[in-house]
């Protein structure tokens, strides 16, 4: 099969992008690095061969505008400038990647990219200098410039070496008295090439050689030392000229290089001494085989392809459903028919396989958390800058795995979580040290798997959440009536942050002050089936906790009917299951509650909750069955006529205009055929803990 240009070039861009987003989170972290230490060899050669991988890959894709600032950004990228410029160097990498970000996203949504002039503004500060800043050494003084060739370029040097050649570091001070800087350095250039071949060259184009006064070059050559440097003394062009010749590469990486080279050609060679028979096909086989020995054992799958696997598989789990019934209708007609065992045996056979298989594909969609937290050392490095405090961040958990949609969707309510942790959560330094603690504030996230769900924790020890002015902030915006305040609990208080338009800074800024950050939170986490968790210590700090389910394809149920429908809820949800008779059932305040070990639980009945349909009140049952359903540390009782069982359910998302209530999360289809409905819980906790009747809301 054959691809057209266009469907090559439209692969090219989407692995691009895709790589892309690796890189930029890379160059971040490594900004966060060169803050502490901004001359460090390690981290400046890791940006700059981020940076020259962006510049070669956007440049293969037709992306100018990012290729060509690339480009100008590697320039000045040495630990010279990282020890010259200190912080003001790290600040250049981290708006690079901000300005990378920003062009990529216009690339991908195909409009056009944002001005690159103030990035390009701070390289044209940083790379030009005063020249006095430099020390100009005497001719008979060692070499001025630094020889800090890339990454890229060492490799040359190594690969020129190991076939024996002679590479040589030159620089040449250009005369001060030359007026035509850029004819000079074309002449220069002509006359390197003309003494070997030219490895590597600073500067690299006649534009950037009009603000220089070094010419760097690595130069492979068979000529001697005093050959080269007496060719490369121009007059009138060049002051002084300093040749030395280049020692082995310093990198490990190199050395090893040379290393597997020779022992990957002795064992080309010998195998081809013993057998020198061997077709042309037969030697390509043992390349290939050597280059697949170390090639990466990874492969990129679009999401799509996955999120299709799982589909077919949940069928598949719809169809075992269907057998287990069928075998158990031809159990009963036939129990002592001599197929039976082979027909149990053959689906017990199955079932186990596909049980493997369904493990299998949802492992494949489970990722750690660590690529969710790696973004947030940035957010809280800007958000503590921009608010002036001095902020920590602690991570721990980093390979708790998660769904990748999950992972995803949490994106943007953690963000929002963690600036307002650092905004509102955090004193100032001064306030801190009032306080008897540090002045440095510290930010926790943590992961870690409880049941069948994944607990995420955004934990800080500023000074706690201040409920009387988040009740008075409530009545004043008029979320709550001021009896309905005053009766509210410390932990349905906490919950009115995540009301629509609720917030507590006294004005509006960057970072916050709008009330749509937490309502994001809640509203995301409703639609993940998962529930948001808040603990609050007066003055020792703040704790969030997410709690959302491993993945959305599948789900653990316990079915019960109501007037004859059949309906289910996540069996993570359910702490018990009690009976009841008619006696045992109070009122308080228009509310059904029910005494359960000397504690009172609020009841609830499917029929007088608004939004699901066709459901009638049982007619004067002797005995209910309650489920007492709970998320944290929230309760309540769900009144049910009957309890079916529990059943694997995989779940099929229901369009709104078939079912416009938020109390049904989905929906699944059993063996026979059976349509079952799945409960929301997080929206009937979240409907319950308003404080209004259940009377009201039907």
């Amino acid at each position: 099969m054959s691809f057209t240009p266009e469907d090559r070039g439209t692969e090219l861009r989407a692995l691009f992008f895709e790589s892309a987003n690796e890189l930029l989170q890379a160059l971040n972290e490594a900004g966060l690095e060169l803050e502490a230490r901004p001359d460090d060899k390690e981290v400046i050669r890791s940006v700059r061969r981020v940076v020259h991988t962006l510049k070669g890959d956007s440049a293969a894709c037709g992306f100018t505008k990012l290729s060509e600032i690339s480009h100008e950004l590697e320039d000045v990228l040495t630990p010279q400038m990282g020890k010259m410029h200190g912080r003001k160097f790290a600040e250049l990498v981290l708006v690079a990647a901000d300005t990378f970000e920003s062009v990529l996203s216009a690339y991908q949504r195909e409009v056009e990219p944002p001005s690159v002039d103030a990035l390009r503004a701070m390289i044209h500060q940083l790379h030009h200098v005063p020249q006095s800043s430099f020390p100009i050494p005497t001719s008979s003084g060692p070499a001025p410039a630094q020889f800090d060739w890339g990454e890229y370029e060492q490799l040359m040097i190594s690969e020129a070496m190991h076939r024996g050649e002679s590479v040589y570091n030159v620089a040449l001070r250009l005369d001060q008295s030359s007026g035509m800087r850029a004819a000079a350095f074309q002449l220069i250039r002509n006359v390197l090439h003309g003494c070997g071949t030219v490895i590597a060259l600073r500067p690299e184009d006649n534009v950037a050689a009009a603000s220089v006064e070094i010419v760097e070059a690595a130069l492979a050559s068979k000529h001697s030392q005093a050959h080269i440097e007496q060719r490369c003394r121009i007059p009138a062009i060049v002051a002084h000229v300093w040749v030395e010749q280049s020692s082995q590469a310093d990198a490990a990486e190199h050395e090893l290089l040379g290393e597997l080279l020779d022992a990957h050609a002795a064992r080309v060679n010998a195998a081809a001494s013993n057998d020198s028979d061997n077709s042309a096909s037969g030697r390509s086989g043992a390349l290939g085989s050597a280059v697949a020995a170390v090639a990466e054992s990874t492969l990129r799958v679009d999401a799509t392809r996955i999120d299709s696997v799982m589909n077919l598989v949940g069928e598949l789990i719809i169809g075992k459903s269907m057998l287990n019934r069928a075998l158990s209708e031809f159990d009963q007609k036939y129990s002592r028919d001599p197929v039976r065992s082979k027909l149990v045996d053959a689906l017990s056979f199955q079932s186990r396989v596909l049980d493997e298989l369904h493990k299998s594909v949802l492992k494949i969609r489970m990722v750690p958390v660590e690529q969710l937290f790696r973004r947030f050392p940035r957010v809280v490095r800007d958000v503590a800058k921009h608010c002036g405090k001095d902020v920590a961040l602690e991570l721990s958990g980093m390979n708790t795995d998660l769904d990748k949609g999950i992972l995803d969707a949490l994106a943007e309510p953690m963000s929002h979580i963690v600036r307002n942790a650092v905004d509102h959560g955090i004193e100032s330094s001064e306030d801190r040290i009032a306080a008897g603690k540090g002045a440095r504030g510290t930010i926790f996230l943590n992961a870690y798997h409880q049941g069948t769900q994944v607990v995420i924790e955004v934990r800080d020890d500023g000074h706690g959440l201040d409920l009387d002015r988040i009740r008075k902030q409530a009545v004043q915006k008029g979320l709550i009536k001021t009896e309905e305040a005053a009766r509210l609990l410390d932990s349905e208080v906490t919950n009115l942050i995540f009301e629509p338009g609720f917030s507590t800074a006294s004005e509006v800024t960057e970072v916050s002050g709008r009330g749509v950050g937490m309502d994001v939170v809640r509203t995301v986490l409703d639609r993940l089936k998962g529930t948001v968790h808040v603990i609050s210590d007066p003055g020792k700090g703040t704790n969030i906790q997410l709690r959302v389910p491993l993945t959305l394809a599948s789900i653990q149920t316990l079915l019960f009917r109501v007037s004859g429908r059949l309906f289910a809820v996540p069996i993570s949800s359910v702490v018990e299951i009690t009976r009841v008779s008619g006696q045992e059932i109070h009122h308080i305040d228009e509310r059904e509650v029910l005494r359960l070990r000397n504690q009172v639980l609020s009841l609830v009945r499917l029929s007088n909750l608004k939004g699901i349909h066709a459901v009638a009140p049982a007619k004067n049952p002797k005995k209910n069955f309650v489920i007492v359903i709970g998320a944290a540390e929230k309760r309540f009782g769900l009144l049910v006529d009957q309890l079916v069982g529990e059943e694997e359910l995989v779940i099929k998302a229901l369009p709104a205009d078939i079912v416009a209530s938020d109390l049904v999360s989905g929906a699944s289809i059993l063996g026979d055929g059976t349509v079952v409905l799945i409960l929301n819980v997080p929206a009937v906790l979240s409907r319950l803990s308003r404080a209004i009747p259940l009377g009201a809301i039907a």
